[in-house]
């Protein structure tokens, strides 16, 4: 009875004790196979026979195996997780949303690989054009210093818009750069010019210009406002100028994400898709600073800023599923 009551405590102090966590060792040995095949089949199953596959994924199941990601993550510096990020502030002054993510992404060190903005890329039909880059956007408000008077007595004022008319000719006419083999040519355009009192006997004494530069890699934010400032010294314009850096431009190469993109799309919708980098802004500006590969990709812009800006219900079941492929294609090409 004294070795029996032993042996039920001995049992207890068995079924206590944790099971031990099963190894690729353990799944190799049930499966029949090497621990390399095992590996193998865990990242992707490439180079692996149908049969020693199947044998493997069975093993598996059968054993409880899981990997250890948190090891798997310590020993590649990857965490092999998908994030996926909403923001609203972008049309905006862009202060918070992507903005602050990336900047505690960057604080704490976390590389991201690749990132897809979900911006209305299409044109004619989903998936015709993606985005692999943007331009640059530097924007200013010049404002010229007149004095103002009577126009029944010009030598009395000095009128800003006249101050200002040839040296804006000028600007307007500028041919900035010509562009490179991924971006079209840097452009200049005023947005908003305003000068004078609304009263028609009055010169007005300042004028205040909005222009903004959408520019190339050809050319830097340093250059251009260089050239502005030439152009406004050389005809004389009394002025100040306010600069602000909106974005800066990048560029994604053909490469995994691309091919991964293009494959995708071409096997949802049959369409060979095309790279651009024209167009506005979006929060990819703040992402390609912290992740080598981005790229834009959503639906069609037809009603994009429009009052009844719009995406077609079908459109969204599509999209899902390229989302779904990049994933897929991302997986077989992901160091793990």
């Amino acid at each position: 009875m004294a070795l029996e009551s032993r042996t039920v405590e001995q049992r207890r102090v068995d079924k206590s004790r944790p099971r031990k966590r099963p190894t690729i060792r353990d799944v190799a040995t049930v499966a029949g196979v090497s621990r390399g095949t095992v590996s193998r089949v865990i990242n992707g199953g490439h180079w692996v026979s149908p049969e020693a596959l199947a044998a493997v994924n069975d093993a598996i199941r059968s054993t409880g195996y899981s990997a250890n990601q948190h090891a798997r993550s310590l020993a590649t510096g990857r965490s092999n997780s998908i994030a996926f990020l909403l923001t609203s502030d972008e049309e905006g002054p862009a202060l918070d949303g992507t903005v602050k993510v990336c900047e505690q992404l960057s604080a704490r060190g976390e590389v991201l690989d690749y990132c897809i903005v979900g911006e209305p890329t299409s044109m004619g039909q989903l998936g015709d054009m993606i985005k692999n880059g943007r331009r640059g956007s530097l924007s200013a408000r010049l404002t010229v210093l007149g004095l103002q008077g009577h126009v029944a007595y010009p030598h009395l004022a000095r009128n800003a818009v006249h101050l200002l008319a040839p040296a804006l000719a000028e600007l307007a006419a500028t041919h900035w750069d010509a562009g490179t083999p991924h971006f079209p040519p840097t452009t200049w355009q005023v947005s908003n010019l305003h000068a004078g009192t609304g009263a028609g006997n009055v010169v007005p004494g300042s004028a205040t210009v909005d222009f903004n530069f959408r520019f190339s890699t050809a050319s830097t934010p340093d250059q251009l406002k260089a050239r502005v400032q030439e152009i406004l010294a050389r005809h004389g314009v009394p002025c100040e100028l306010a600069w602000t850096l909106g974005a800066e431009p990048f560029l994604t190469a053909s490469g995994s994400l691309v091919e991964a993109v293009r494959a995708a799309i071409h096997a949802e919708t049959g369409i060979d898709t095309r790279l651009s980098t024209t167009g506005g802004t979006s929060d990819a500006r703040f992402i390609a600073k912290i992740c080598p590969q981005v790229v834009e990709l959503g639906p069609p812009n037809a009603s994009i800023h429009q009052i009844d800006e719009h995406v077609a219900i079908g459109d969204v079941e599509i999209l899902k599923n390229i989302y779904r492929r990049i994933l897929e294609n991302l997986h077989h090409v992901m160091p793990v």
